[in-house]
């Protein structure tokens, strides 16, 4: 019933979290299974457990080609009913799979999402609420709930499980950084879903994620303001409405 795209670099700091993603979906209660997108490395790299995990399946890139076009490529290869995103540094709570796989099987309802932790160096989590109140929620919704491109975005991407059909319709944005952020605001802006009030995602911090690159803040801006822009934009034409960028511009 669920796929989990992740999209690797098979970096040699990054295996050990890798293999307590796997873990963390071994642990899940309602079958899954993986596309690991290896993002110009060498396949051999991969991590045994999830080497012979016949859960697992791979798609080798014969060179790098960035997170948005590894995960987009890696969608050719769903062929389950739902997909979720995830990093290769995070991991899931343990009933993630199986509470919001049961909402949208009783709902209908075309995404399900829930908050995230982050995942501190020691072991210990801090609870993010992402600015979507918890409930019910129509397609486009989640947008308004992002008042400008400078604020914190609208829902947790990784932890949004939704209908693989979706999924391909709105894939990750062509950007190097904050093509996550376009994923989340177009699937919830082409149906209807339900955030729950529980968290199903960890957020791993460490001095190797991408946000505590020194590089990040020079395009953050500029990526949020587009992913806002495309939000406000797919909202606007659903509705058959006319509307302005964040710079007022039509």
């Amino acid at each position: 019933m669920i796929t989990v795209v992740i999209a690797t670099r098979l970096r040699e700091d990054r295996l050990g979290y890798l293999e307590a993603m796997h873990a963390s979906l071994t642990r899940q209660s309602v079958p899954w299974e993986a596309v690991i997108a290896i993002d110009g490395a060498d396949p051999k790299l991969l991590p045994a457990p999830l080497a012979g995990d016949p859960r697992v399946r791979t798609l080798v890139l014969p060179r790098q080609v960035g997170a948005a076009c590894a995960r987009n490529l890696a969608l050719n290869d769903v062929r389950t009913r739902y997909v979720n995103w995830a990093d290769d540094d995070d991991e899931f709570t343990d009933d993630a799979m199986a509470v919001r796989l049961h909402t949208l099987e009783a709902t209908g309802v075309g995404w399900c999402a829930g908050y995230s932790q982050d995942l501190h160096p020691e072991g210990t989590t801090t609870l993010w609420r992402c600015p979507t109140p918890p409930g019910r929620h129509e397609a486009g919704d989640v947008w308004t709930y992002w008042k400008s491109p400078s604020d914190t975005i609208p829902i947790g991407p990784t932890t949004l499980l939704a209908r693989t059909d979706l999924v391909r319709a709105a894939p990750m944005g062509g950007l190097v950084q904050g093509e996550d952020y376009m994923a989340a605001v177009g699937v919830t802006s082409l149906a209807p879903g339900i955030l729950l009030r529980l968290p199903v995602y960890r957020y791993r911090k460490h001095p190797g994620q991408m946000t505590r690159q020194d590089a990040y803040d020079v395009l953050e801006p500029q990526a949020r303001r587009h992913a806002w822009n495309y939000g406000r934009s797919l909202r606007a034409t659903l509705c058959g409405r006319e509307t302005r960028d964040a710079a007022g511009v039509v």
